[in-house]
């Protein structure tokens, strides 16, 4: 959606936010540079992100055909065609000759565009987002099209991640990212309701009010775009942006790169002439947090004693000088036989040590690990449910999708217009059709339909048994071990989860449906156990899970992944009840597979038991990794 100026209502004005500085900042220094990649807002609901984002665009300077800077707003829902843009049907229909309609992103040339909910988003269409935000173009072949056009605009993603987090490799996308939360402070809460309930009451009035402050700070942005070409960046700060990328051990170099860039802008935004030590710190600030993030449990944000550190050694790295390497000496520390003991042999018998066992949870020598933490994570293999559905989008199951791939054209209703398709089957009719100045003639024949085909994001409910059987402390740190990875898979391929667990008299929901899938890690790590193992109750449990989900979001298809060594104790007749209840599971058409956790010399064979009741797949917990598992759930069918 394209707001146009004809019609917009006053906004809330840029100067009249209260709090948010850093936001603020933020913005203010991707609309100096656009280069720098965008702004994402991480914060939980009514932060007035949105307000922030909007007020943004009316301070922007004018575009170069002279026209105000837009504000262009991209639905969570919007296509591929409608972002990048498509052939445009009317002339192809009219004149007969294939012509380019440009889509939102070049309606956003000079301008703002945003992003609600940025991480609800396709994943694929957030990629196209970034890479012309990063490039300033876009480059579109398609549909016998070749179409290249501007597109430089300040991004900007806002999200809550209690709804889902993006992927990492995302994150990094964007140059910069801010945390925001609401206010503790009951003063400042009192006038953020007091300067609302004023614009509330009279918009046209307080926008006045706040008018020469919003034209002051729009001034200061044009001189500071102005001035950004003429910002020096002395090697001794490219130097320190260089030492502080490196103590922080991010991936690549893009965020030495934007570091570079925010750092200059925000030198041309204090109206200094050279990059400082102070710009580089508060590049630092909204660069580097996200892209910390290498697991997609890692808590986001950045500890100002570690910056204070990293800030230290890299002014020691700043004032250095490099000097040119010196030739090798053969005979010398560069060249020849290494010292004694370099190599990890000893330095007087000459024979290699061997290394000291260490905790791979963390440095020192090995020693036990705590009842409930997590073994040793590894990559597991793709589990998919079953079929082709119709769900979320997402990276895990066969789904025909509207933002999928096309993969064929079919005569099919109701599957959106294949137009290449139309018009190849309209064309070899043309002559016999009379066809007369240069348009094309269609008959309702001619329509062709689209199959398209992408994958889906499927519901993941784990019912992890924690009973006394279970709690042996190496078999549960291996279930937990299995577990996060099996989490971590379906963060990945943008699951929605929930984490039910057995023990006592009851089966426990402690995590409902979400996409915040962080938060299961942390609830599991906090995993009580002992007592009995009533598995029936948490299949049953998992089917009102699963029925109740079914109704806020029916496209979406569930697994439930147990994971026991199927002793079902507790009751009377737990093995015949957990059965049952299994079979009440399976026919909800859910499917299911058993990791079967049990060991020892002996085994029962209690969980392959279950799986042929849940009409699942049963496999071993050693047998989870990539390596070892093919296929899994598609024998549950």
């Amino acid at each position: 959606m394209v707001q146009q100026d004809s019609v917009r209502e006053p906004g809330f004005p840029f100067s009249a936010i209260v709090g948010q500085d850093q936001l603020r900042l933020a913005l203010v220094l991707c609309a100096v540079h656009p280069g720098i990649g965008g702004v994402l807002v991480r914060g939980e609901k009514g932060t007035a992100k949105s307000t922030v984002v909007r007020a943004l665009a009316a301070l922007l300077p004018p575009t170069s055909g002279g026209t105000r800077a837009r504000l262009v707003e991209l639905p969570v829902g919007a296509t591929e065609d409608r972002v990048v843009g498509s052939l445009d049907l009317e002339k192809v229909l009219r004149d007969g000759e294939r012509a380019f309609q440009p889509g939102l992103l070049a309606a956003a040339h000079d301008g703002v565009l945003y992003v609600d909910e940025v991480n609800l988003l396709h994943d694929h269409l957030v990629d196209v987002l970034l890479d012309a935000a990063a490039m300033g173009r876009v480059h579109v072949e398609r549909d016998g099209v070749s179409h290249s056009h501007p597109a430089r605009f300040v991004l900007v993603g806002t999200m809550n991640p209690e709804e889902g987090e993006l992927r990492p490799q995302l994150l990094d996308r964007f140059g910069l990212a801010v945390d925001v939360a609401a206010s503790r402070d009951v003063d400042v809460r009192m006038q953020v309701v007091r300067r609302r309930l004023d614009f509330e009451a009279d918009p046209a009035g307080f926008a006045a009010r706040h008018a020469d402050a919003d034209a002051a700070t729009a001034a200061r942005i044009a001189a500071a775009r102005a001035a950004l070409p003429g910002v020096a960046l002395p090697d001794r700060e490219l130097r320190r942006i260089a030492a502080l990328c490196a103590s922080f051990d991010v991936d690549g170099m893009r965020a030495d790169l934007v570091l570079a860039r925010t750092a200059t802008a925000h030198a041309a935004w204090r109206g200094a002439a050279e990059v400082g030590e102070e710009d580089v710190r508060v590049a630092a600030e909204l660069t580097l947090p996200h892209r910390r993030r290498r697991d997609p449990f890692d808590e986001p944000g950045l500890d100002p004693q570690q910056l204070d550190d990293a800030m230290r050694d890299a002014d020691e790295q700043a004032r250095q000088q490099p000097e040119p390497d010196p030739d090798p000496d053969p005979d010398g520390p560069g060249g020849g036989a290494p010292p004694p003991g370099s190599d990890g042999t000893d330095a007087a018998t000459g024979e290699r040590a061997e290394p000291e066992a260490t905790d791979p949870s963390g440095p020192g020598p090995a020693k036990e690990r705590p009842v409930g933490s997590p073994s040793a994570q590894f990559r597991t293999r793709l589990l998919t449910v079953p079929g082709v559905g119709e769900g979320a989008p997402g990276r895990r199951s066969r789904s025909r999708s509207p933002q999928g791939r096309t993969v064929r054209a079919t005569t099919e209703p109701g599957r959106g217009l294949h137009l290449v398709g139309t018009l190849f089957a309209a064309a070899e009719h043309q002559v016999a059709r009379g066809r007369r100045d240069g348009r094309m003639v269609l008959a309702p024949g001619d329509i062709r339909g689209a199959v398209k085909e992408g994958r889906e994001g499927n519901l993941i409910v784990f019912v992890v048994d924690a009973s006394g059987s279970m709690a042996a402390r190496d078999r549960l740190s291996a279930v937990t071990g299995a577990v996060v990875s099996l989490l971590r898979d379906a963060y990945q391929r943008r699951d929605k989860v929930a984490v039910i667990t057995v023990r006592g008299a009851s089966a426990d929901l402690v995590l409902p449906p979400t996409s915040s899938v962080d938060v299961a890690v942390r609830r599991l790590r906090s995993l009580r156990t002992g007592g009995k193992s009533p598995l029936a109750q948490g299949f049953l449990k998992a089917r009102e899970v699963v029925l109740r989900e079914r109704v806020r979001d029916p496209q979406r298809r569930a697994m439930v992944v147990t994971l026991t060594d199927g002793r079902a104790t507790g009751g009377t007749d737990p093995v015949h009840r957990a059965r049952v209840a299994a079979g009440l599971l399976a026919d909800a058409s859910v499917a299911s597979v058993v990791v079967d956790c049990e060991s020892g010399m002996v085994r029962l064979g209690l969980a392959a038991d279950l799986a042929r009741a849940l009409r699942g797949a049963c496999i071993r917990l050693a047998e989870l990794s990539a390596e070892q598992v093919a296929g899994v759930v598609r024998a549950a069918a």
